[in-house]
């Protein structure tokens, strides 16, 4: 069991790591256009950055749990 969380702790921190990446390549590609209409709503740049944060954000949250579960199963 302890491999399998193992195993799944790899492919969470994989994936909050490519989602970061998308972020910042998100990041990177807003124009100066996207920021001077910010008042007349989200850009489809700023609206990808926040869907690359909040992925990043469950596989961040998803890689503790695991860590949790694995260390629960060390003690037990």
């Amino acid at each position: 069991m302890t491999t399998f969380l193992a195993i799944l702790l790899i492919i969470a921190v994989i994936g909050a790591a490519v989602m970061l990446v998308r972020g910042l390549i998100a990041f990177l590609k807003t124009t100066e256009e996207d920021l001077k209409n910010g008042n007349v709503g989200p850009s489809a740049s700023s609206i990808k950055q926040n869907k690359m944060m909040m992925g990043r954000v469950i596989f961040q949250g998803l890689a503790v749990l695991i860590v949790i579960l694995i260390l629960a199963m060390q003690r037990g």
